[in-house]
């Protein structure tokens, strides 16, 4: 294991003794390993214990308490509703000191949480049934937190889906040059600037108040949602470290991007890159199945946009990073970062080709009793 975790396992609250831990290599920021603790009655507590990565979250005290006080606000929805929470959201496991981290001499912060047995997170779709269901569990989360006061809670990643911050980003970027890689990057760079006024459509929206300002994920890969192994169904959202104010806009968009093309972000066959309406269509039914008797109609209608304007971003993030050298994305080849770039591109111009049909679903599943 990466860690030596064993001194850390008496600064939490868990239940019953120690009997084994694994690293869990799913995901690309934290360190988490799986905890089970056998009770005196034989019976066996499971837990994850996760380092979070300070490098990106530079400020943890504000990420655990945006995941203290959303939890909390689901749990209590549920209980509302008579639902049993004890699968159906994270729950922090207090240090015995009755925190939400422990923070060790090296200046690392540990966090605990229950263990969602009986569930799976899926890296694949399985199926149109399987990302209707994915949605409903993403839209459910949407629902479930539309009371909540969402300007109270911390900005995780400051700017993080702010698309005009990241145009100038960008730009300062091209400047600058400093991987001297600019001079063959004219197509890429007129592609984004073409598109400017798009990417900052929503950004504009929210900030005249013509989009209201909601709890959002921002992380909406299909891997974040527990699929119950028995039912097949959305059972639990998970992966809550970018959890903060935004608009819903930007958890549909994201996860269409990564969920419905057909092909994944690093194929470098451009040909192949395209938008599978079929996908769409499922994501959009699940998703508003859950929340088109919360989203406003102007959210609504601009559901199809939110997906453009996520991968239009998610191209000029990694166009940047090549830009840059490849300082912040992992790369296997000198030129990963380009090649991703490029396929985003290539699945923005396929949405806009397809982007009547886009609206055309959307609509039709809005008025669907």
């Amino acid at each position: 294991m990466a860690y030596d975790i064993l001194p850390l396992l008496p600064h939490f609250r868990f239940e019953g003794a120690f009997e084994t831990a694994s690293e869990i290599g799913a995901g690309n920021i934290n360190a988490t390993y799986h905890i089970t603790c056998r009770l005196p009655d034989g019976g066996k507590k499971e837990y994850l214990l996760q380092r979070i990565n300070t490098y990106v979250f530079k400020d943890p005290v504000g990420v655990m308490r945006n995941i203290d006080l959303v939890t909390r606000h689901i749990e209590r929805a549920y209980r509302a509703q008579g639902v049993d929470p004890a699968r159906r959201v994270l729950r922090v496991i207090p240090t015995r000191e009755g925190g939400l981290f422990h923070r060790t001499d090296t200046d690392d912060y540990w966090r605990a949480y229950n263990f969602v047995t009986g569930a799976t997170a899926f890296d694949r779709i399985e199926s149109p049934a399987a990302f209707r269901e994915a949605a409903r569990g993403f839209g459910e989360f949407q629902r479930l937190l539309t009371d909540f006061p969402a300007a109270g809670l911390a900005e995780t990643i400051p700017g993080f889906h702010h698309t005009a911050r990241r145009f100038e980003t960008f730009e300062a970027s091209v400047r600058a040059d400093r991987a001297g890689r600019v001079k063959d990057l004219a197509e890429e760079l007129a592609f984004l600037r073409e598109r400017k006024d798009m990417m900052c459509e929503i950004v504009k929206a929210l900030e005249a108040g013509r989009l209201p300002v909601r709890v959002t994920h921002n992380d909406t890969k299909i891997n974040n949602v527990m699929i119950d192994d028995e039912t097949g169904r959305a059972i639990c959202v998970i992966d809550l470290d970018t959890v903060m104010p935004g608009s819903a806009l930007y958890d549909f968009g994201d996860a269409i991007r990564s969920g419905a093309a057909t092909v994944i972000e690093d194929d470098p066959d451009f040909d192949k890159v395209a938008v599978d309406l079929t996908l769409f269509e499922a994501f959009t039914d699940g998703f508003l199945s859950e929340v088109k008797g919360i989203l406003t109609p102007e959210e609504i209608e601009r559901l199809p946009l939110s997906a453009k304007v996520i991968t239009c971003e998610q191209a000029m993030r990694f166009l940047t990073d090549y830009i840059d050298g490849d300082l912040y994305y992992k790369i296997r080849t000198p030129d990963h970062n380009l090649v991703r770039a490029r396929n985003q591109m290539a699945l923005v111009r396929d949405m806009e080709r397809r982007f009547g049909e886009m609206q055309a679903i959307v609509k039709r599943y809005a008025a669907k009793v």
